[in-house]
Formats: structure tokens, C-alpha cells, sequence
């Protein structure tokens, strides 16, 4: 209580904010949000009009604030929420840091505390904070105790084909690979950047870079896996090995056409879009976290975990419309675009969406949660998620794992599988047949069914 009776003596300042209660959460995160932009402050529940009028304490009171300022508050901040005094007389106290990756948006709004105020900050002066932030992002930095002879030239001579054949590059093939990396702004006074080692060492010397993937038996994710690798190497091994790992654990189902004789056997998610979000993952992510990059494999979909989560000035709505290219590691992302792994148009979310859709998927979910940006791929049309919509019996249900696997089905086959008599067999492929799931093909002896494409 003394604590609070010295806060008492002073009015609210750049560095405080007193509200009656969290009836008033939203306007005390403007508050919150103003401190991240400025020097930082706290935010009191349960003081009105110079004395303390309590606030009702109970853990979801304090889960839903820290809820609320996760969800809102880009980029995620960990606020320290305390309880003052005791009795009817409680005050919770919101207390924040100086952000380290300003600008801070509160429902996409940049504010900053100007005296007792929460100002929006004005677009020519919320630029100069973007630009000055970018000076300083991760992957310029120099990396201290990397040596020119770390890297490996033979990757540096591929990448300046690959960017002489993409037309992103105009330096000589016979430029030595140290002025490769200085012209490329890799490197800056005879020294290395964190960029240069990510794309370009011989031995990974980053514990936080690198792709796990892992594939499971069930759509949870429990263990044992049914396969788990982690690679490391350079960027460009980690997009295109785990690609390959993906390619090589998802089917690639024989869909027959009714009226055509030959069958299409693609993946069963368009290999551009897994491609894409990889990429986006390894370019994106937050490489100041401890953690790596996760690609999972569930029966039913593909996640694609990183660390870190979207910029300030993008709502998940965002990704499914065209949005400007905002790269959190701008020099890795120059490097991979000059190779040809990735666009400099922001529409890579949209393309996947739409890769999706032309292959009859679900539309791909974007998410944030647990300090990573997540992005799920439904494998198929035929997922639980989908086909629980159609009410189906279980011998349904196997008939279709056996069309995903086989391509085709006859009634023959489908008593044999689920032990039905023909009758049994009619009335259940019949009912999916009128619900569209599949295709009836043929007369007679000659009739089978297909999935619909």
C-alpha cells in the first residue's frame, strides 16, 4: 500500500496512466502502446480522480489483459503485470519496457506518449522509425567471429549464375567471391554480416538457424514422430532440402477424369505453394529467437511454424489481398530474391491461396500464436475438416482413404472393404455420389467412382 500512496502523490507524466478500472482496457492499451514507442510506463487499474477506487483481481482478469495485449500489440510484447494493495483497495499495474522493435501498433495504429497524451504518430516521423529500425535489423549486423575463408566460394559462384540467369545481377563471373560479398553488401570494411554467414558458410554457426521437420501419425502433435529430420547448412540448402522432405511425405494420388484416358498424378498440394511458404518462413523469421523454423506433417495438413510474427503494419486480413513486401530481414530476402526463391511484390501469400484454390483445397490458414507465425495447408479436399460437413458413416469414410490411395472404387471392392452386403454397398456410394464427393463412371460391370477433382 505504501507503494501505491507514493503514486498518489504524483499526477499522471510521460511515464504513468491511472484508469478507474479494465473496464477501460482498451483506452489504457493506447497507453501501453504510447510507452512502447516512447521510454516506456505503467499503466494503473483502480485509480480514479487522484485516489484508489480498486480493482476487482481474479486470474482471468489478469489472463484477459495479457491476452488482449498479446493480441492487439504488434510486435508481441511480454508486459509485467502486477497486483498492488490488498482487499477492496487492489490495483493492477501494467508496466512496460521501451520496445526494442519500434514502431509498436495497437490494432494497426502506431501511438506514442507526448506528456499525459497517446498521440498517433504522424506518417513522416513513423517513417523515420521504420528506417532507423531497418539500419539495424539482425542480418546487417556484423557478425563478429566470421572469416572470409568461413565461406564457401563454390556457393557464392552458383548463386551469382543463378542471379546472372535470373537478369537480378550484373557482376562479372569472374569477380573474386570477397568482392562478391562487398558489392552485394554482405560484407562492410573487410567484415562479414549475420546475412553472409546464414547464406554462405561452410559450417552453420547459428544454433537458432535451421528447418525441423517432423511427420506425424495422428493430427495431433504428440510424440513418437513417424519421421524427423533438421536441416541446417546455408538458407538455400535449408528452402530446398526441406522441400524435398515435404514432396517426399505427402501423397501424389492417381486422379482419373471422367471422358479422359490419362491420369493426372500431381502432389496433393501444389508443390509452388509449399515452396512458398518455406521460403517466406526462413526470410520472415525472427532469427533473435532461440528457435527454428518447424515444418509439420499431419495426416490431414502441413504447418509451417517461425519465429517471430507479422510486421506492424499487417493484419492476418491482409495476407489474403495484395499488401507491400515488408521484409524483416531485407538483406536476406534482397539475396534469395536474386536467386530466384522468392518475389519482391508481396504477393506471395496471395499466390498460395490461389494455388490452393486452383487445386481444390481449402483456403490456407494464417495465424499468430505462441510467438510464431503459423501457416496451415490442408492436404487435401478430402480432410476430416471438410468431409465432417457431410455427415458420413465410417465405411464412407474408408472407402474414401481408399479412393485418396487407389484413385478408383467399384461396389465390388467397397463390400469387400467395409463388409457390406451389395445393397449396403449401392445405397452408401449412391449418397455420396448426390452429395458430390464423388463421380459415378461408366454402366454395368464396367461402373466405378472417383473423387471429385
Amino acid at each position: 500500500m505504501n507503494e501505491i500512496n507514493e503514486l498518489l502523490k504524483y499526477s499522471e507524466s510521460e511515464k504513468v496512466e491511472f484508469k478507474k478500472s479494465t473496464a477501460q482496457l482498451e483506452k489504457g492499451l493506447k497507453a501501453v502502446c504510447g510507452f512502447l514507442n516512447h521510454k516506456g510506463g505503467s499503466v494503473y487499474f483502480g485509480i480514479h480522480g487522484g485516489k484508489v477506487v480498486g480493482q476487482e483481481v481474479s486470474d482471468s482478469t489478469l489472463r484477459s489483459i495479457s491476452q488482449k495485449i498479446r493480441q492487439k500489440i504488434k510486435p508481441e510484447i511480454s508486459p509485467e503485470i502486477t497486483v498492488l494493495g490488498t482487499g477492496k483497495e487492489k490495483v493492477i499495474e501494467v508496466k512496460v519496457k521501451e520496445g526494442l522493435n519500434k514502431p509498436c501498433y495497437l490494432n494497426g495504429i502506431a501511438y506514442k506518449r507526448v506528456g499525459t497524451e497517446n498521440s498517433v504518430i504522424p506518417p513522416e516521423e513513423l517513417e523515420r522509425i521504420i528506417m532507423e529500425r531497418r539500419k539495424n535489423q539482425w542480418d546487417k549486423q556484423i557478425s563478429p567471429d566470421a572469416d572470409f575463408k568461413d565461406m564457401d566460394e563454390e556457393k557464392v559462384r552458383w548463386f551469382l549464375k543463378e542471379g546472372i540467369r535470373q537478369k537480378r545481377m550484373n557482376i562479372p563471373e569472374d569477380t573474386p567471391a570477397d568482392d562478391i560479398l562487398m558489392r552485394i553488401k554482405l560484407s562492410k570494411d573487410g567484415r562479414l554480416t549475420n546475412a553472409a554467414v546464414l547464406l554462405f558458410s561452410k559450417e552453420p554457426e547459428f544454433i537458432q538457424s535451421g528447418v525441423k521437420c517432423i511427420v506425424l501419425p495422428t493430427t495431433e502433435f504428440v510424440k513418437p514422430y513417424t519421421s524427423y529430420c533438421s536441416y541446417e547448412g546455408t538458407l538455400f540448402d535449408q528452402v530446398d532440402k526441406s522441400l524435398v522432405f515435404v514432396l517426399e511425405n505427402i501423397h501424389r494420388p492417381l486422379w482419373l477424369e471422367p471422358g479422359k484416358a490419362s491420369a493426372k498424378n500431381p502432389y496433393e498440394i501444389p508443390e509452388d505453394a509449399v515452396r512458398e511458404c518455406i521460403v517466406n518462413a526462413v526470410v520472415h523469421r525472427d532469427y533473435e529467437s532461440p528457435s527454428k523454423v518447424q515444418v509439420r506433417i499431419f495426416p490431414d495438413r502441413v504447418e509451417i511454424w517461425n519465429p517471430g510474427s507479422l510486421p506492424g503494419q499487417l493484419k492476418i486480413d491482409d495476407l489474403k489481398k495484395p499488401h507491400p513486401s515488408i521484409p524483416k530481414n531485407s538483406l536476406i530476402f534482397r539475396q534469395l530474391y536474386r536467386a530466384g526463391y522468392v518475389e519482391d511484390a508481396g504477393g506471395g501469400t496471395t499466390d498460395v491461396i490461389m494455388l490452393c484454390r486452383d487445386n481444390g483445397l481449402p483456403e490456407p490458414k494464417f495465424e499468430e500464436k505462441m510467438g510464431c507465425f503459423v501457416v496451415t495447408i490442408w492436404r487435401n479436399k478430402y480432410a476430416d475438416t471438410y468431409i465432417d460437413r457431410f455427415n458420413l458413416n465410417e465405411r464412407q469414410r474408408k472407402a474414401i482413404e481408399y479412393l485418396k490411395k487407389q484413385g478408383k472404387i467399384n461396389r465390388r471392392t467397397y463390400c469387400q472393404i467395409c463388409n457390406v452386403e451389395k445393397t449396403v454397398a449401392y445405397e452408401d456410394l449412391l449418397d455420396m455420389v448426390n452429395k458430390g464427393i464423388i463421380y459415378l463412371t461408366g454402366k454395368g460391370r464396367g461402373t466405378y467412382y472417383t473423387l471429385r477433382t
